[in-house]
């Protein structure tokens, strides 16, 4: 039962990015507010690597915190909001009440991964249903900070970080923002892996605690694994932590830019195309086998060259005939997650009215009978 619901919400997700409205971008006046989240703090150390290591999540985190800070707050018009700044314990609702206060526009929150293996690799989550026994078990470690916390039973309305069914519910709270986290966790999981130079662990959907009351978009951010003699050594380096944190402010950069706003005062490095096929994890339920997904860029009478210069930077752009109109499609695969990916990263670069289309043995089908029938 919890597997078909879990597809179920999955599958009818809708992305509408081109009805989202950043009320920073409406009203000039008010500042594009992002709100930095150092995981842990206080007594709750996180975790501290290998035995003997001297590691605490807690700082780390803290210290990459404060680095995409000060950099943000060099930009006009973004303020920074911090849920600590300092070596403090602060409960996972009230860091969520801090950014809805703030009427935010972003929230991040930067964490340290650990694992009993020798596992290493960055990984950037969004809310959502485990796909895998494996997120789930990330999740869960985070989530069990609460029982730190006195009352935690009232407070948190009887939620037990332990069972799967506590989350299904989860969900619809971040639904309508969706695809706006997995925006800027893309372009965070892209710096990371192609400027840093770290393993690629994806983006992944799991449910957050910290995530799923916060009416922004939102992101977790697992920088590396602090139980890994290399990877924690290099977190703990005042090199990695300025690496780490100077990749994550390009990333809430770029993402700021893609809402078009300040886009004459606030200038950073241009946003790379995202290695799509690798940016979002690929699991059983996504896959429409024999179907193929593509993102419909624009229809015009104009026979236009579909290379790169003409599609604002986007590879590999398909030309097709159909009736009197060419038109132009980007990806092909039958993932409708990435698919997903694909579409909000091409309204980004500049088609803000690109949609997803289907293929069935080379004939258009309707996308919404396709994930019906997959739900089913």
């Amino acid at each position: 039962m919890i597997t078909k619901l879990i597809s179920s919400f999955v599958l009818i997700i809708s992305f509408s990015f081109s009805n989202f409205t950043a009320s920073a971008a409406e009203n000039p006046i008010k500042p594009f507010v992002v709100v930095l989240d150092a995981g842990h703090g206080g007594h709750d150390h996180g975790n501290k690597g290998k035995p003997g290591s001297g590691y605490k999540e807690s700082d780390i985190s803290l210290n990459i915190v404060l680095k995409v800070g000060s950099e943000l707050e060099k930009l006009p018009n973004v303020r920074v909001i911090y849920t600590r700044k300092t070596d403090v314990f602060v409960e996972l609702r009230e860091r969520a009440a801090i950014a809805n206060r703030a009427d935010a526009d972003l929230f991040v929150s930067v964490h340290c991964n650990a694992h009993h293996s020798n596992a290493y690799g960055a990984e950037t989550f969004v809310l959502g249903l485990h796909k895998s026994q494996a997120n789930f078990e990330v999740a869960k470690k985070e989530n069990e900070v609460i029982y730190l916390e006195e009352n935690y039973e009232e407070k948190y309305g009887g939620f037990d970080p332990n069972a799967p069914e506590s989350l299904i519910g989860m969900v619809l709270m971040q639904e309508e923002y969706l695809d706006q986290s997995i925006l800027l966790a893309s372009l965070v999981q892209n710096n990371i892996i192609n400027n840093l130079k770290r393993k690629d662990r994806s983006v992944k959907q799991a449910g957050f605690w910290v995530l799923h009351n916060t009416y922004m978009p939102s992101v977790l951010i697992e920088t590396g694994f602090l139980t890994n003699k290399v990877e924690g050594a290099y977190l703990n380096s005042a090199k990695g932590q300025t690496e780490m944190a100077r990749e994550i402010g390009n990333a809430i950069k770029s993402y700021i830019n893609s809402l078009s706003i300040s886009d004459d005062k606030i200038k950073h490095p241009e946003v790379k195309e995202l290695e799509v096929e690798k940016a979002i994890e690929t699991t059983k339920e996504d896959i429409h086998e024999g179907i193929t997904f593509k993102v419909q860029l624009a229809a015009t009478s104009k026979k236009l060259n579909p290379r790169p210069n003409n599609f604002k930077g986007l590879k590999d752009v398909e030309r097709d005939k159909e009736g009197g109109l060419f038109k132009f499609y980007y990806g092909n695969t039958s993932d409708y997650n990435k698919i997903q990916v694909m579409k909000t990263f091409a309204q980004q670069k500049g088609f803000p009215s690109a949609y997803i289309v289907a293929f069935k043995k080379g004939k258009k089908v309707n996308v919404s009978e396709v994930l019906k029938s997959k739900a089913n």
